[in-house]
């Protein structure tokens, strides 16, 4: 096939602020180039491809058109250096290098340093930024609102070294580098780079396989496989074995090339995370279940800490006090950015736990945003709450908890534990997750299948409970900005509640109830589900589930069909049916949740083979750039 000679374009994506440096602490701060400017090299790692001859331009990159910022050319090593550049406050800094007087990009590197003063590009630099950047990028170049393009940028450089040309330190250490599929995967999307850069053929290909024309840019069209990342596999797979680069890719071809991390924190005191709730920073805030001790064969009892990590994985603050007691799915924030947690107390399914440790299973625990405990030792106790799992702040502020233990829900009017309310008899057996669709309250009931809907006075809509067929075992609802409930049927789980039901022989499934209430979907199934737990959606409205077993995530076209790739309709699997995007760095999965950057992360949160002693999995993951950014609202007071 034909390819015109004019086609080679480098696209540098420079980020000259951190993400905290763009936040309101910064704001009047003005960012600037070294006085040196900036300097590297176009330096592909395949052998074979041109390295001098390159036309750099840099940009400012945000919200709105890019701004043109200045321009010089590669000498023939590919080194250059740009002039000193003033950044405007809101923008990012983007440099982008043609080959030959070509018109469109076949690399793109970017970097969340605010002094940068060293850049190398390359095929490595080129995956990391069209993954980090995935759902901001356009046909040549990125645009998007802060935190979420600072953000997914510096979310980038744990995929590549902006500055040496080199893997990143995140993808290189553990609990990533060899201990997972990600490294390889990445390797071999650079080779499909470094293919297109040695034989100029193969890029129509590689752009044939991503589904874009040939005019857009090579980033752009290695985000597009992100955002679809099972779409061409096979084809894609078939590329990255033209070129090899310095160390092994895949084997096989995957069942989707998504790139996904692991965190883990401190290494040591992350032991079974079990939701997640999301700052309008993007910053990532977790409970927790357990004490932490390397020996499986060790009792441990319920955690006394909470977890605060940076958008791009690195832990920030441990907290702790409270009357926080192994904390296993409730975790939310309020409109002005008080934290609330419930304390379901895991320890009884560790029974070496001694009595006199056992955690309390009746809590809840309020924090600042600053990390101030604002509940008492034991935690708010009042409305009878019963081994509390899934909770939902209201906007208006009120908090409802979801008791296994006692088949109730409670609220909490406004936020106050000394108004509570206790509302039983609703056809629930064991409820586990709630939600605020902005209509109704929404209860899963785990043990005996309904979803119950309630007024916001706790009364029973007419027809609550649900009993639709198609719930078995519900557990996480979520709802998308229409107020549709989505419904993630376990099937099969019988966990976690501390008298577990009999064993479930159901089908694995996600449904959707109308935003009234009126109606339920028939059962979703395929997308490699196997035992839904978490669901949630993202800014697109498509579904996300995380699954208890067999190692995958699953995705599904939302309500919203235009959304959905290759002309999906709502409820068909978007990842695949037979593995879900599959990925081998996970345990057992619980919460999930979509960030301003879109990425989804998962919680790792048992062993994939437990001892009932000391069960709990020790990461986070990260889906690098898998779904539309889901931005946070601002809050409304201090969080204090």
């Amino acid at each position: 096939m034909g390819y015109r000679s004019a086609h080679a374009r480098v696209a540098i994506a420079l980020l000259a602020a951190t993400a905290v440096a763009l936040t309101a602490c910064t704001a009047a701060e003005s960012d600037e180039s070294s006085d040196d400017g900036l300097h590297g090299h176009v330096a592909p790692v395949v052998e074979g491809a041109d390295t001098g001859d390159w036309a750099l331009t840099a940009w400012a990159v945000g919200s709105g058109e890019p701004i043109e910022l200045g321009r010089t050319t590669t000498d023939d090593d590919g080194a250059f250096h740009l002039d000193p550049v003033t950044l405007p406050e809101d923008r990012i800094l983007l440099v982008e290098a043609a080959h030959g007087g070509a018109e469109r990009a076949d690399l793109v590197a970017v970097s969340a340093s605010d002094d940068l003063t060293e850049m190398t590009l390359n095929e490595r630099t080129t995956v990391a930024a069209a993954y980090g950047l995935a759902q901001f990028f356009g046909r040549e170049l990125p645009s998007g609102e802060n935190p979420g393009l600072a953000n997914a940028t510096a979310m980038a450089g744990n995929l590549a070294d902006p500055v040496t040309g080199a893997y990143g330190e995140v993808l290189m250490t553990s609990p990533n580098a060899y201990e997972t599929q990600t490294l390889p995967a990445f390797t071999s999307l650079s080779n499909i780079v470094g293919a297109c850069l040695v034989d100029r053929e193969v890029c129509h290909d590689v752009y044939a396989a991503a589904g874009v024309d040939d005019t857009a840019s090579m980033a752009s069209a290695i985000a597009t496989i992100a955002r679809d990342p099972s779409a061409a596999a096979e084809e894609l797979f078939e590329l990255s074995q033209l070129e090899q680069g310095d160390r092994p890719g895949l084997n096989a071809a995957p069942a989707a090339w998504t790139l996904a991390l692991r965190f883990d924190g401190d290494g040591t005191d992350l032991a079974g995370p079990g939701n997640f709730a999301i700052d309008p920073d993007g910053n990532i805030w977790i409970n927790n279940n357990y004490e932490y001790n390397a020996d499986p064969q060790t009792p441990v009892c319920g955690s006394d800490q909470m977890f605060k990590f940076s958008p791009t994985g690195a832990l920030l603050e441990t907290y702790e006090g409270g009357g926080l007691s192994g904390s296993g799915y409730g975790i939310e924030f309020t409109a002005d950015g008080l934290l609330w947690f419930s304390n379901f107390g895991f320890a009884a399914a560790a029974p070496g736990c001694p009595e006199d440790e056992q955690p309390p299973h009746n809590s809840m625990s309020l924090f600042t945003y600053d990390g101030e405990a604002l509940s008492p030792d034991t935690g708010f106790t009042a409305g009878d709450l019963s081994w509390p799992q899934g909770i939902e702040v209201s906007d208006n502020g009120d908090v409802w908890i979801a008791s296994c233990g006692n088949d109730s829900v409670s609220v909490y009017p406004g936020g106050d534990p000394e108004a509570a309310e206790n509302f039983a008899d609703l056809g629930l057996e064991q409820p586990f997750d709630v939600v605020d669709n902005g209509e109704h309250i929404f209860v899963s009931g785990i043990a005996n299948n309904p979803v119950a809907v309630l007024d916001r006075d706790g009364t029973p809509v007419d027809g609550s409970p649900l009993t639709d067929p198609g719930f078995q075992n519900p557990m996480g609802l979520g709802t998308d900005a229409d107020g549709n409930v989505w419904v993630a049927n376990s099937g099969t789980t019988t966990l976690p509640c501390p008298e577990r039901p009999a064993d479930a022989e159901g089908t694995p499934s996600v449904s959707m109830i109308s935003a009234d209430g009126s109606t339920v979907s028939s059962a979703f199934t395929g997308g490699g589900v196997t035992r839904p737990w978490g669901v949630t959606t993202d800014g697109d409205g498509n579904v996300w589930v995380a699954n208890f077993a067999d190692q995958r995530l699953s995705a599904f076209c939302g309500a919203q069909a235009e959304t959905c790739p290759r002309g999906l309709e709502t409820g068909e699997a978007i990842s695949p049916d037979d593995t879900g995007y599959a990925f081998d760095g996970f345990t057992r999965n619980t919460g999930l949740a979509v960030d301003p950057s879109g990425n989804v992360w998962v919680a790792n949160n048992w062993e994939n083979v437990p001892v009932q002693t000391n069960p709990g999995a020790h990461q986070i993951v990260a889906f690098v750039g898998a779904a539309a950014p889901l931005p946070v609202a601002p809050f409304t007071g201090s969080g204090e």
